[in-house]
């Protein structure tokens, strides 16, 4: 399930580029010191229940000699889930300060009764992006490999802080964009898809949000699956403030509780 809780969070858009300084975006969306709260609600039974929160925070950092975006996004559920499913996920990811372009990312996740950590440096030879990837299993198993792409490659909190920064005005209903996303294991057969724009009240702020609609889509074993539905403000933030999931084994959501520290006017925010 915190697979899909994690994406939930970021994956909105990407557009491709070349060599490697095309790997990072001029960032307008985001500064140091955001912080963004969630409830996370699961259907049980035809009841929807509060089952936990959520919370992604940006500062500033430096990795390697050179200042970053260390950007962390935690999720917990609680009680009511964890007789369902535990969830106990931590993400972190480390993107350059210039550009964005992604230099490492970690996940430890408790997922049901499975922990593991994920693990990912990148460089950039000869134009090229370069994973260096490490995964420690359930039973403790350290597995190494590396590989190399012609293109640039993304993890699950890199392609977030990138693709707040993309520009949906030329976007119609029903565009189709490719999203290669990579974890310790492989590479995901994913994209996304523009349903539009819609509206959405904020429940704990009462606030009314102007907002664009993406669904992301995932190919696995023949089938093509959506795997979550969500709504950003349609403004220069991009906030996430509500995602629809849909899981194996029943149905989840994410409602924005709270925001501080956001760059630009939600110019979005209705009245």
């Amino acid at each position: 399930m915190n697979y899909r809780i994690g994406l939930l969070f970021i994956i909105f858009s990407l557009f491709f580029s070349h060599a490697v300084a095309q790997c990072g975006i001029e960032n307008t969306a985001f500064k140091a010191g955001e912080k963004l709260d969630y409830d996370l609600h699961f259907n049980w039974k035809f009841v929807w229940l509060k089952v936990g929160s959520a919370t992604m925070q940006t500062t500033q950092s430096t990795f390697e000699g050179q200042p970053v975006y260390k950007a962390s996004l935690v999720t917990r559920g609680n009680s009511k889930l964890d007789n369902v499913f535990m969830m106990r996920d931590t993400l972190l990811s480390l993107c350059s300060a210039k550009d964005l372009a992604p230099l490492y990312f970690r996940k430890g996740a408790r997922e049901g009764k499975r922990y593991y950590v994920d693990e990912l440096w990148y460089t950039y030879p000869r134009g090229n992006c370069h994973l260096k990837m490490h995964r420690i299993t359930d039973e403790g198993e350290h597995i190494w490999q590396e590989k190399e792409y012609a293109s640039c490659i993304y993890d699950m909190m890199s392609i977030f802080l990138r693709a707040r920064n993309f520009d949906a005005s030329k976007m119609k209903k029903g565009d189709i964009v490719p999203m290669p996303i990579s974890d310790a294991k492989s590479l995901s057969n994913s994209w996304l898809e523009y349903r539009g724009k819609d509206t959405f009240k904020v429940s704990s702020t009462k606030e009314k949000f102007r907002c664009l609609v993406f669904s992301f889509y995932e190919h696995e074993n023949g089938k093509t699956h959506e795997l979550i539905r969500f709504y950003v403000t349609d403004d220069q933030n991009h906030i996430p403030v509500r995602l629809d999931m849909f899981l194996s084994f029943g149905s989840a959501k994410a409602f924005l509780k709270s925001y501080e520290g956001v760059r630009s006017e939600l110019t979005s925010k209705l009245k």
